[in-house]
């Protein structure tokens, strides 16, 4: 191969690696139903797996994103979850919370939850879950169910989840 050949080569294999890694650094958790994960903790590494899946119940659609680390002796524990739901029901931040609530086994009035923003979108969290509704039927939670990423990061995460525009 001659010198320009290999120049050539070269310079393609770098414009290959920019345009194949920029996604990945602003993007670093995918797509959920329309939502872009643009943060992830650190606890969700090189050894943690992600899933997705879909289902309903109580007539709202789940699309989840599951990130979990396998544990010793098998089995798994979920280190984060983010959940985009959409339902007529899910009509304000209040009917999340109660949707949320009935959904999650909750006490509704026993369930201390804090209001914090997210991006302008009026939110609430609790120990182990962050959640918003963006527009009227769609609602948004992000999930620590075990406590392992605690509130700083949890909060980190729901903050760095944006919704796609359409189009």
């Amino acid at each position: 191969m001659t010198m320009l050949g290999r120049l050539v080569a070269a310079v393609t294999a770098l414009i290959a690696l920019v345009f194949t890694a920029a996604p990945a650094a602003a993007d670093p958790g995918g797509d959920v139903d329309g939502f872009t994960v643009g943060y992830l903790p650190a606890q969700v590494d090189d050894q943690t797996s992600v899933d997705e899946f879909d289902y309903e119940w109580g007539d709202v659609s789940f699309s989840t994103r599951v990130w979990e680390r396998a544990l010793e002796g098998g089995g798994a524990r979920v280190v984060l979850q983010v959940l985009v739901m959409r339902g007529d029901r899910l009509s304000d931040l209040d009917a999340v919370r109660a949707f949320l609530a009935e959904y999650h086994e909750r006490s509704p009035d026993g369930w201390e939850l804090t209001p914090f923003d997210n991006r302008g979108v009026p939110a609430l969290h609790g120990e182990t879950e962050a959640f918003w509704c963006p527009e009227p039927g769609v609602a948004v939670e992000v999930r620590d169910a075990f406590g392992l990423l605690g509130q700083e990061e949890l909060l980190a995460t729901a903050r760095g989840i944006s919704q796609r525009p359409l189009g």
